[in-house]
């Protein structure tokens, strides 16, 4: 025997998935008013369209740490569009999936995360995907964040939470490539020596100067991609790798993902 589908019975299916009245609507009828069934139905019917989608690209998102007891969680969520990007049930969901990655850890919320992820895309029309996510351990920590657009994480040896953020910021801003002038491989330092040859060969100056300028070509373009040799942001008169000397303190680990 079915039940009949009263306001009421629309309104709880919705508040508890928040997809429109027409959908849940719709659901019932086909669930003949068991709420069980259109619960399951509704769930087939987000897989359907998230599958659908799939494909379509996600160029915006955004990202969100989450930071205490010397532990940091950082996640990205990708959507089409920025103006779903600031939608409240995208962002509510990226909200649950940072939480969840905190307390039951990065992979078992990947496991689930397409459970919270597929409602929210029938709800918004657009394709949503799971980007990184990173757990950070330390007792020096500093997290930045830059517009939702931008999240880093820093783990120091040494230092304090202060010079943690104020590293995590610098590297918002200035996108070092490297840590150390020991992370540069032998392969990149190739096709840069290739590409800047290329550059000096057509100089009308004697050999001699042209491999000073080749070596000084090299230095400068590696010296800006490295941490520890850029300039530091809030002080121009001192590298990265000098401000953590005055401060008895180390790299342990750097996260960053930019949308």
């Amino acid at each position: 025997m079915s039940i009949k589908i009263t306001t009421e019975l629309i309104k709880e299916l919705r508040d508890s998935t928040g997809i429109s009245v027409m959908q849940c609507k719709n659901a019932l009828e086909e669930a003949e008013g068991n709420m069980e069934k259109a619960l399951a139905i509704l769930k087939k019917i987000s897989s359907d369209i998230a599958l659908k989608k799939s494909s379509r690209e996600t160029k915006d998102g955004r990202v969100c740490i989450k930071s205490e007891n010397n532990k940091s969680v950082l996640v990205a969520l990708h959507c089409e569009t920025d103006f779903v990007s600031k939608n409240e049930d995208f962002v509510n969901l990226l909200s649950k999936l940072t939480d969840k990655a905190f307390t039951e850890g990065v992979e078992k919320m990947k496991t689930e995360s397409k459970n919270l992820i597929d409602p929210v895309i029938q709800k918004t029309g657009e394709n949503i995907e799971l980007g990184d996510a990173y757990e950070v351990n330390g007792n020096i920590l500093g997290n930045y964040v830059h517009n939702n657009k931008v999240a880093v994480v820093v783990s120091l040896e040494g230092g304090n939470p202060e010079l943690a953020r104020d590293i995590a910021m610098h590297i918002t801003a200035m996108k070092p490539e490297y840590i150390s002038s020991n992370d540069i491989n032998e392969e990149i330092k190739k096709t840069m020596t290739e590409i800047f040859q290329k550059e000096v060969a057509e100089i009308n100056k004697p050999e001699d100067i042209k491999k000073k300028m080749l070596e000084g070509k090299m230095a400068t373009y590696f010296k800006e991609k490295t941490l520890l040799d850029q300039i530091f942001i809030k002080d121009g008169n001192k590298t990265v790798g000098k401000l953590l000397e005055e401060n008895k303190a180390k790299i342990k680990e750097i996260k960053r993902y930019s949308i």
